[in-house]
């Protein structure tokens, strides 16, 4: 058994597009194939002793322990593989319940998929079922509590925050799309120009010079001072002599804490004498030379949470402790403590587990105990100096009981410090009287605040502030997202989305736009390549200038890692052909249908769905989508137009030369197909089709007709807009054509197109792909025998794993079904054969390269060309 490949989807995806995370791990069952569970004699006790909580998987028996009864009845590896990576998942804190495992069409060979909330931590949990299934099957012990632990761990060093995944939780609630931007806690709201950023609990409209003056602890309690808040007397010391005349005006107890310091690091409390002074300075003085002392405030510690300027919850903050019972020691009571199942590793639970540290061991000094020393019943031992929750600590919700003229404080501080997410720390008896009344006072102000202790306290009623921090980012009809067209297909993505992009761009929109030559904003290439996966996407949907994305999506990104957006608006699938077929498990065409009809499964409900009614494979979809669907067509009679139309549906046809939306018996002309420099002045058919996808998804989104119109004029096609699509070059004696069509429905566009071309001789420059299957280099070969008077054949830079020969063979053996005798040569390199063609021309000659290297191909054409001027100008 092993495995083959692990990717992670983090879209829409062939296995769910509800479920975006999802591993698909490929896995070679080897000798195991002939070896279900059954067969595998003890298998059964085994996995329920290792890992008895599978009790609880129902499987397709629908009942508690049906997967147990599965592996008893028999099962394979890869479906045990599947459910053992979702239980150690759960069982590490992050609760997975989703999992599909289907053998592929090579016996033996499985996908494997199942979800997970930390891609690392999913990633390790597929090797690690692969290895616990394994030692189940050879009888060898294996320990899952280490194997849990290291996912806790993952989990622990790649997981958003409490508080910053609570506010992704709340954005997702409300359908607000998210991007991780890197590795910490940097997130994005929203796609484009209607994206806010937001770093734990620092939101992109926070102030720096609010954040600047919280964490000056001394400027803090300076500039509330003076706005006659209650704070701590005390002053700002550097050395022994300044802390030995503080203390002389405000008197012992008091605190001490490093002026920089955050999360009670360097701080010592309630210190009564010298000696504990001095020590606390030396502590302090680790984390900042300049220290605050100030006079201890007795009470508890209450943390208020302000979000824009309204207080939205309390709680009083008690540090970790343990309570005595009279029997037990300090260690015993604290490892009862973190027995209790809402303590767990890290931030996977309400509480966190107590660990000993420093901080523990000098508190318990100061008690004159040790971890062997027996509370007495009912005494409560601190085990550290402050009430974070990171440290063990636990809060009491006391929103309700704030008293109103704290309130109004509250929120008056946050508007003096500045801070449009803002914790203040006091300290008081309680909060149900004024401060001025309870002799309390701010201790600190937090620019930065933890929300863990009030989404879920130890006691009281957990609060949702995250919910107010996405109504301050965007606020009633402020948008989060920004309009996405997504075009898929086989043939015609990159035309129909440059088209689109141009349409959207020509009304006034700045577009982003992704294709299988560059990322692109508005005319500007920011990124060359085949840019046509989910990164691409993301590309775009990070920019905050982009108003508009238009998204070329290609089945190897979808089957990569998914879909690189949540949504769009409106899908275009522009066809189904033969392409790439025995690659990644997709054998025939209802498997592309599979892999392309993801773009529209994941169109908005109220969007649209954009479908060629002449494609066998798109049509077979039109009734099981979830979006409006309009269709489009180069012939107005086709029998799904015609049906569209008895139902006043919306369809785009070609009729008497023109570009015609059509909904019922109504037509609307968007303009003559040869006032389109697209189509060749209508020579080209598969340019039209185009041009119908794009005006259709145009007019859905709400284009008018007349700037669908305009637009399509004003589309030049060229070497630099549209670069290996149909780019013809004009010499004195002949004309050359660049084109990327590498599949045999790209072939039959350009042999259409040929035969509108009046030529004395036509040459063609052709290559067969390797990864493409023999019937379909023998067909791209018998087509180019139908089109062409002499071929050059070339080889392509990537063989794939063929030979030159093997795949030479085969376009050979098509021409020779072609039905002509037609002459050919082989010219190893593209740039050869190119320069070949071009000197063997003639009077009147076309030739036509179907280049996989686009832009070296146009290169040496405009090269050739701007000599040919040259001459002609010393002539």
């Amino acid at each position: 058994m092993k495995i083959e490949k692990i990717q992670a989807l983090r879209g829409p995806n062939i296995w769910s597009i509800r479920r975006k995370k999802l591993i698909q791990m490929r896995l070679d069952l080897e000798e195991l194939e002939n070896f279900p569970t059954n067969k595998i004699e003890g298998f059964r006790e085994r996995i329920e002793l290792l890992i008895p909580s599978l009790i609880s998987h129902r499987c397709s028996e629908g009942t508690r322990g049906g997967f147990f009864h599965r592996i008893e009845t028999g099962t394979w590896m890869g479906h045990v593989i599947e459910h053992i990576a979702l239980e150690i998942q759960t069982l590490a804190g992050m609760d997975t319940g989703f999992g599909r495992t289907r053998e592929t069409k090579s016996p033996g060979i499985y996908n494997v998929v199942f979800d997970y909330i930390e891609e690392n931590a999913g990633i390790y949990a597929a090797e690690q079922a692969v290895e616990i299934a394994s030692a189940l099957i050879e009888n060898k012990e294996y320990d899952i509590n280490a194997c849990i632990q290291k996912l806790k761990e993952i989990r622990e060093r790649v997981r958003l925050g409490p508080s910053t995944g609570s506010i992704v939780e709340e954005a997702v609630s409300r359908k607000i799309p998210w991007i991780r931007l890197g590795s910490n806690s940097l997130v994005q709201l929203g796609y484009g120009v209607n994206q806010q950023r937001f770093q734990a609990t620092i939101t992109g409209n926070t102030s720096s010079i609010a954040v600047d003056i919280a964490c000056n602890k001394e400027l803090t309690k300076r500039m509330l001072h003076e706005a006659a808040i209650p704070v701590p007397m005390g002053d700002l010391i550097v050395d022994e002599e300044e802390l030995k005349s503080v203390i002389k005006k405000i008197g012992y107890p008091i605190v001490i804490k490093p002026l920089d310091g955050n999360h009670g690091k360097g701080s010592s409390i309630n210190v009564n004498d010298w000696v504990s002074s001095v020590t606390g300075l030396e502590h302090a003085q680790k984390y900042s030379r300049k220290v605050i002392v100030e006079k201890y405030i007795t009470g508890y510690d209450f943390r208020v949470l302000v979000i824009n300027n309204k207080m939205v919850a309390a709680a009083r903050r008690v540090p970790a402790h343990v309570v005595g019972d009279g029997e037990s020691n300090l260690e015993q009571l604290i490892e009862k403590e973190n027995q209790d199942p809402r303590r767990g590793y890290g931030h996977e639970n309400v509480l966190t587990e107590i660990n000993v540290d420093k901080d523990t061991t000098e508190l318990l000094e100061k008690l004159q105990y040790t971890l062997e020393t027996i509370p007495q019943r009912g005494e409560v031992v601190y085990l550290k100096s402050t009430a974070n929750l990171s440290t063990g600590g636990t809060s009491i919700d006391v929103t309700d009981m704030v008293h109103p003229e704290n309130i109004t404080m509250a929120e008056r501080i946050s508007k003096i410090i500045g801070l449009d997410v803002c914790g203040i720390d006091i300290m008081a008896e309680n909060l149900t009287q004024p401060l001025k009344e309870s002799g309390g006072a701010i201790i600190e102000v937090n620019a930065a605040p933890g929300f863990r202790m009030h989404l879920a306290p130890s006691e009281g009623l957990p609060r949702n502030v995250a919910a107010p921090v996405v109504d301050m980012l965007y606020p009633q009809g402020k948008p989060f997202t920004i309009p996405i067209i997504a075009v898929t297909g086989t043939n015609g993505k990159t035309t129909t989305t440059r088209l689109i992009s141009h349409i959207v761009k020509s009304n006034g929109y700045r577009v982003g736009f992704t294709t299988s030559d560059g990322i692109y904003i508005q005319n500007t290439m920011l990124t060359k390549g085949d840019t046509t996966g989910p990164i691409s996407a993301e590309f775009i949907l990070k920019d905050p200038t982009v108003e508009f994305a238009v998204l070329e999506t290609a089945r190897g990104g979808i089957l990569r890692s998914g879909l690189g957006f949540g949504q769009c608006d409106i899908g275009v699938l522009t066809n189904i052909k033969e392409d790439h077929l025995g690659m990644n498990d997709i054998h025939n065409l209802k498997d592309l249908t599979k892999v392309k009809r993801v773009v529209l499964d994941s169109v908005k409900k109220n969007g649209w769905s954009v479908l060629n009614a002449e494609d066998e494979y798109s049509m077979r979809i039109i009734n099981d989508l979830p979006s409006n669907v309009a269709i489009f067509s180069l012939d107005e009679n086709n029998e799904h137009i015609k049906k569209f139309a008895k139902e006043g549906r919306t369809t785009c046809v070609y009729e008497e030369g023109y570009v015609t939306i059509k909904k019922g018996d109504w037509k609307i002309r968007i303009g003559k197909v040869k006032d389109f420099p697209i189509t060749m002045e209508g020579k080209a058919k598969f340019m039209i089709d185009n041009v119908l996808a794009a005006s259709l998804a145009c007019y859905l989104y709400g284009f008018g007709i007349e700037d669908i119109s305009n637009s399509l004029r004003t589309f030049i096609p060229s070497a630099q807009l549209t670069p290996g699509r149909l780019n013809v070059f004009k010499f004195k004696n002949f004309k050359v054509l660049i084109d990327f069509a590498h599949n045999p429905a790209g072939y039959e566009a350009i042999e259409d197109y040929l035969k509108n071309v009046e030529s004395t001789k036509k040459i063609g420059i052709i290559s067969g792909v390797g990864d493409r299957r023999d019937e379909d280099i023998r067909l791209c070969g018998k087509i180019a025998g139908r089109m062409f008077d002499h071929i050059i054949i070339r080889n392509e830079k990537h063989l794939r794993g063929r030979t030159e020969e093997e795949i030479n063979g085969l376009i050979i053996d098509g021409m020779q079904t072609s039905g002509r005798d037609v002459s050919y040569e082989t010219i190893p390199k593209e740039i050869d054969a190119l320069k070949h063609a071009m000197g063997m021309a003639e009077e009147g000659t076309f030739i036509t390269a179907l280049s996989d290297v686009i832009s070296n191909a146009i290169d040496l054409v405009q090269e050739y060309q701007a000599r040919e001027l040259l001459e002609e100008d010393r002539i």
